[in-house]
């Protein structure tokens, strides 16, 4: 599903961010990228995104080669990857559903499709009485959600979560888990970057730790950090 294969890179300013990095995430897995501000995490996110490209090496996403692909397909590679940010990114001058389906219209969905997707979504994410409503009527939780709906309107195969729990109190950021989990469930692969130990040392889901670009710890059922 996800290959890094010998993945570095130095941005101009002479700044290490990755340093020949392996990873292979399989369909359906929920992986946990940890490590320290500056480890790495954003720019494997954005290298995944095609935001940026790697100095060095190759990255296959869904069995295409991201790194070889024209600009006018990038915008199809990024169909398969929903994302959801620490900060949510919502449109503040649409309803809830029309954030959602925003989503959908950008790639030329048919009206009547997006009438049926757009509901379904926003029940699954607890927010089927919140169609209506603008974000500035909404709780810290009920943005990350509307955030995860428009994320997964369109069924990626794969969802990254970039600190979805960073601006959310405890009990909020459990309930967007219970969320995450659920759509991984249905055959998403997740990949979480997260400062949450407590998240990572609960879920006990796949750990991949970097520290200074490089990968520190690749562990099934891992934990945040080792204690010495």
């Amino acid at each position: 599903m996800i290959e890094f294969i010998n993945v570095s890179k130095v941005y101009k300013n002479g700044t290490k961010a990755l340093s020949n990095i392996n990873i292979s995430i399989d369909k359906g897995e929920f992986v946990f990228i940890v490590g320290h501000s500056g480890a790495g995490k954003s720019t494997l996110v954005k290298l995944l995104l095609k935001e940026i490209e790697p100095t060095s090496g190759k990255i296959i996403l869904d069995g295409m080669d991201i790194t070889k692909v024209k600009n006018r397909k990038i915008p199809y590679i990024r169909r398969k990857v929903g994302v959801v940010f620490q900060d949510f990114r919502l449109l503040p001058n649409k309803t809830v559903y029309e954030n959602v389906a925003f989503a959908m219209e950008i790639i030329g969905a048919h009206p009547a499709e997006i009438k049926r997707r757009v509901p379904e979504v926003l029940r699954m994410v607890e927010l089927g009485d919140k169609a209506n409503d603008y974000p500035d009527q909404l709780s810290g939780g009920e943005h990350q959600r509307v955030a995860i709906a428009r994320a997964i309107v369109n069924n990626p195969p794969v969802l990254i979560a970039d600190e979805p729990t960073g601006n959310l109190d405890p009990d909020t950021a459990w309930e967007i888990m219970k969320i995450m989990k659920n759509i991984n469930r249905r055959g998403t692969t997740v990949l979480m970057a997260t400062h949450a130990k407590d998240i990572v040392d609960c879920m006990k889901r796949r750990v991949v730790a970097l520290d200074d670009g490089k990968i520190a710890r690749d562990e099934e059922k891992g934990v945040y950090e080792y204690e010495f």
